[in-house]
């Protein structure tokens, strides 16, 4: 069996002075490898724990590891961000004055000091994404879809060991929702990366191996999926 890549123990987070409660004692295990889909009402706490699993947050009491690591102290938490994760975002979160290219390339900044070695590696993630024409155009002259797919490539960049996605098909269509799930899946199987999404919707939450779903702060149930 593999060993967990990602523990989060007895995580708690409030906000608002301690008058919302976003989790309350969760603690949970992601094998190395895993797709695990994360689902829950608005307000349950879901991306609070991506949030923290990510390394964005942080608990106010309890912990989170990444291979045993103790993230905040055994790991630096910039360290974790820009070389173990890769994040998706329903928004894109896309540099407006950049283009697709440049987009991609500015993850590798803190990690790769090599012009020649970053431009390489974005335009074959883009080239992989589908986006081989669209490598120069700005997030505004693309499309729903094909802002996002330029942001799965940025979350590659660094070749992660865990693909953390929030909500990564809210903003798109049908057709760019499956799409988009078809990629991810797809990454995950030919890279063998830890996939964990959050997600809203049922038909997504159920078409992985493994689904959590969470209420008022707490884990209510996990079951098996696709």
């Amino acid at each position: 069996m593999s060993s967990p890549i990602l523990e989060g123990r007895r995580l708690v987070k409030d906000y608002d002075d301690g008058r919302v409660a976003a989790l309350r004692g969760v603690d949970l295990t992601i094998e190395a490898g895993e797709f695990v889909t994360i689902s829950g009402p608005s307000g349950s706490g879901k991306s609070t724990l991506l949030h923290m699993l990510g390394g964005l947050d942080t608990p106010d009491s309890g912990e989170v590891l990444f291979r045993g690591s103790l993230l905040g102290s055994a790991m630096d938490l910039d360290t974790y961000r820009s070389q173990k994760v890769g994040f998706i975002f329903q928004a894109f979160h896309l540099l407006p004055t950049l283009r697709a290219v440049e987009n991609v390339q500015v993850a590798m900044l803190a990690v790769n000091g090599r012009a020649n070695h970053r431009l390489e590696r974005a335009m074959a993630l883009l080239d992989e994404m589908g986006l081989k024409d669209r490598v120069t155009h700005f997030p505004n002259e693309l499309s729903a879809g094909e802002r996002q797919r330029v942001a799965i490539a940025r979350s590659l960049a660094n070749d992660p060991a865990i693909l953390l996605a929030d909500e990564p098909t809210g903003n798109l269509d049908s057709v760019n929702a499956a799409r988009t799930m078809e990629i991810l899946r797809g990454i995950r199987e030919k890279r063998g990366m830890t996939l964990v999404i959050v997600t809203h919707e049922n038909e997504i939450a159920m078409s992985a191996p493994r689904h959590i779903r969470i209420r008022d702060g707490r884990i209510e149930n996990e079951r098996a999926g696709a």
